[in-house]
């Protein structure tokens, strides 16, 4: 005889909740390509340079096509992605990245809680400034945050991160 087998409710949504991660794409097209290798290993430019928010906001922030030209309107002129910003720049348009860290909807994450712990940004996001294309290579799962959680000893109730 085969049981109805029925898991109770919260049972699903850990099991939901564990396996997922990123919705979006690992390596997403951007209307710009943009090269973090250039401006972190060459240039020596820090993450907060660009993401300003990241100290004091849940989002880490991306840089607006006006701080991009403080050093766009003289640098880097006959490149065609520096060209491409110089039409942003005149169309007053803001750059739409497509996001390549995009949590679920019912995820809470702060950039701020994880900076003012003295989590550096390459556990999470890799060897950022040595990728010629941003690349999402951890999953960002729960499963994985949970670990890290353990190992330094943060907060593992649910509402830490569900709220």
């Amino acid at each position: 005889m085969v049981r109805n087998l029925r898991f109770p409710l919260s049972v699903a949504f850990i099991i939901l909740t564990f396996s997922a991660g990123c919705k979006s794409s690992r390596t997403p097209e951007q209307p710009i390509p943009f090269t973090h290798q250039v401006h972190v290993q060459k240039l020596k430019m820090e993450c907060m340079y660009c993401h300003s928010f990241a100290d004091r906001s849940i989002v880490a922030g991306l840089p607006s096509v006006q701080k991009c030209m403080g050093c766009h309107k003289f640098a880097g002129l006959d490149k065609p992605g520096v060209q491409k910003l110089q039409e942003y720049w005149k169309s007053q348009k803001p750059i739409v990245w497509n996001k390549v860290h995009d949590l679920p909807d019912f995820v809470y994450f702060s950039h701020k809680r994880h900076i003012k712990a003295g989590i550096k940004c390459s556990q999470c996001h890799g060897d950022v400034g040595n990728m010629t294309v941003a690349t999402r290579v951890s999953s960002l799962g729960m499963g994985w945050c949970l670990n890290c959680h353990i190992k330094k000893g943060a907060p593992r109730d649910c509402w830490t991160c569900h709220k």
